[in-house]
């Protein structure tokens, strides 16, 4: 019996709606990397192929490229498909989804070739002096993106937490000022997109880790960033994180697995806040829902926490972290809040990282106030193979002397107080496996504003620099310190995040030129150029021995020296001038005659018979001559 036209019709919606919705489902919404590159020491890419039901379908590579692993997880919108890189002869292929056998979508993958020399590329050392920046409070080179349509947080100045408008190119159109000071290497705060509803402009909440936040610019604008500053001998450190995303991520939207993140019960989407006591990462006493709350607690309501342990999750954070490295030419990392993340999984990440790029830098935030336990985290550390534990992160900050340094020149002298809060945090130096591989600051994004704990006082800073300018490691300087910024952070976070004064067209002064500089700028300005322009050439301090003496009348004396040379710091934290006999300096000052104080740029007679004099609350740099 032939078939009625209403049945035929129906025949014909059930198979169109069956095609539409084939393509519909089948559709690659993500590929994460994009592309990869040719000539990598692991030739292995996992590749994230991310679309509706995709997993339900089969996948092929075209060109007789083989899948060397398929994997799946329990969320039928994922798939990671893992090729080898150098079994594959052509510079792309097509990803092709397959219903049957039939392609409903397919994707080209790219694998590019390397820049010349890239996994030898240079990094980072206690030759550079770090610069560091919170891109949205800098400069706004570009009006156009304040505000993007995609975007929630829109751009508004008179909100201390939203977001005001610095980018990307007002950091390139602001290199020579950069240059000028004396900087080296530029760490940006995460630039990565951080589309959270408010307060987003820190970037520590990225939603998407592939794709630089369209208020600060483009991936693009990035890597220009990056090679504009390698072509002045000047690097870009990205500022990574491990630890957490931001709850809007489109993967913390749609968990490829529930074990994507770490979870809680009871608490709404499995929330409960970390209890930031990291120090159960190595206590032989520590309770384990100590431990693990500490680990695994989130951060913040808003940045849910990654399970590094997940192989998956860890793959993918490492090859983001290359995929950076390599297309934005980067010359280090610092990763945030280190101790939080699973401390195996991180010996992995940084270990591929640095067998990929033998020379690359990474520094590790270990916010802790006991050299034992920032030691700890450094590679080869002895304190740490007692676990039998390697962390293989080449770099820590300093956050001991950080501690230290403010009550120093603050207090009055006394058995434990004044400058001797500084020799003190000196002789822990044995601690440390590679003391020259080390932050040294007075502050950064998170911390109380330096000059604002000094009330403003240019004779403090001066104090504070010269010894982070000097001492070993690597010295690090947050925007705005150099012109006299302030900012009480009882206040919040943004009172330490200050727009940087003619970082903005309508701004009626600017510190970015000798000219709008009011003279109180000029004064920590120009003593910051020229220490640090002085110690970009000086050998001696970046890799120098040192020797220091016990400060007396609150006056610290300690040497830099090597082979060839020799440079003396004196601080004064005493409000008054004082002087003292050289003799007892006679094991360091032994064979020269003579010293130039590169700060007064003064001649000085040096006679261990003799003695020397030193303003109030100031600080003496003298390069020893024979």
């Amino acid at each position: 019996m032939e078939e009625s036209k209403k049945t035929k019709h129906m025949k014909k919606i059930l198979l169109l709606s069956s095609f539409l919705s084939t393509f519909a489902f089948a559709q690659i919404q993500k590929v994460e990397p994009m592309f990869w590159w040719k000539g990598m020491k692991n030739p292995e890419v996992q590749i994230l192929v991310y679309g509706k039901d995709i997993s339900k379908y089969n996948i092929e590579l075209s060109d007789n490229v083989k899948i060397q692993n398929l994997q799946k997880t329990e969320n039928p919108n994922y798939v990671f498909v893992t090729i080898n890189t150098n079994e594959v002869n052509k510079s792309s292929f097509k990803i092709n989804i397959k219903n049957k056998n039939k392609i409903v979508d397919s994707y080209t993958y790219e694998l590019k070739d390397r820049q010349p020399n890239s996994a030898n590329r240079t990094s980072f050392t206690s030759k550079d002096m770090v610069y560091l920046i919170m891109p949205d409070r800098f400069a706004n080179g570009d009006e156009s993106n304040d505000s993007k349509k995609e975007l929630t947080d829109k751009a508004n100045r008179s909100i201390p937490d939203g977001r005001h408008g610095g980018d990307l190119r007002g950091i390139i159109n602001n290199l020579d000022y950069l240059q000028n000071l004396g900087a080296t290497a530029v760490w940006l705060t995460p630039v990565n997109e951080d589309n959270e509803k408010q307060h987003s402009y820190h970037g520590y909440a990225q939603t998407d880790l592939y794709k630089i936040d369209g208020r600060y610019g483009s991936n693009e604008d990035y890597r220009e960033l990056s090679q504009k500053l390698n072509q002045r001998g000047m690097m870009l450190i990205q500022d990574y994180v491990t630890n957490h995303w931001g709850i809007s991520h489109w993967m913390i939207q749609d968990l490829p697995s529930q074990d994507w993140i770490h979870k809680f019960p009871g608490g709404k989407d499995g929330f409960r806040r970390s209890n930031y006591r990291t120090t159960t990462q190595f206590d032989k006493n520590a309770a384990e829902v100590d431990k693990k709350e500490a680990l695994n607690g989130w951060f913040d309501y808003t940045m849910p926490d990654m399970n590094q342990s997940n192989p998956l999750v860890l793959n993918y954070l490492t090859q983001n972290a290359i995929w950076w490295i390599e297309y934005a030419e980067l010359g280090g990392m610092r990763v945030d809040t280190y101790p939080y993340n699973d401390k195996e999984g991180m010996a992995k990440w940084v270990k591929a990282i640095t067998t990929e790029y033998p020379n690359f830098n990474v520094v590790g935030e270990a916010w802790m106030y006991s050299s034992a336990h920032i030691s700890y985290w450094q590679k080869d550390s002895k304190i740490a193979e007692i676990d039998n534990y390697n962390s293989y992160l080449p770099s820590v900050m300093d956050f001991p002397l950080f501690s230290e340094l403010p009550k120093a020149i603050k207090e009055e002298e006394s058995w434990d107080k004044g400058m001797i809060k500084l020799y003190n945090s000196f002789t822990n130096d044995f601690l440390y496996p590679d003391i020259n591989n080390m932050f040294v600051f007075m502050e950064n994004h998170d911390t109380e504003r330096w000059n604002e704990i000094m009330n403003g006082d240019v004779n403090d800073y001066k104090l504070g620099l010269s010894l982070i300018s000097t001492v070993r490691g690597i010295p690090q300087v947050y925007y705005g310190s150099e012109i006299g910024m302030r900012g009480d952070k009882s206040k919040g976070d943004a009172a330490i995040r200050q727009d940087f004064p003619g970082g903005w067209k309508s701004d009626k002064q600017s510190a970015f030129t000798n000219e709008g500089r009011t003279s109180e700028q000029k004064t920590f300005h120009d003593f910051t150029a020229k220490l640090f322009n002085w110690r970009k050439n000086k050998e001696v301090i970046h890799s120098g021995k040192t020797k220091h003496y016990m400060p007396q009348s609150n006056v610290y004396v300690y040497f830099r020296y090597n082979e060839n040379e020799s440079v003396m710091v004196i601080l004064n934290a005493n409000p008054e001038k004082q002087t003292f006999k050289l003799d007892r300096f006679a094991e360091s000052l032994n064979g020269f005659t003579s010293g130039k104080d590169i700060i007064s740029d003064k001649v000085l007679p040096i006679n261990t018979n003799g003695e020397i004099t030193i303003d109030g609350k100031s600080s003496m740099i003298i390069e020893l001559g024979k």
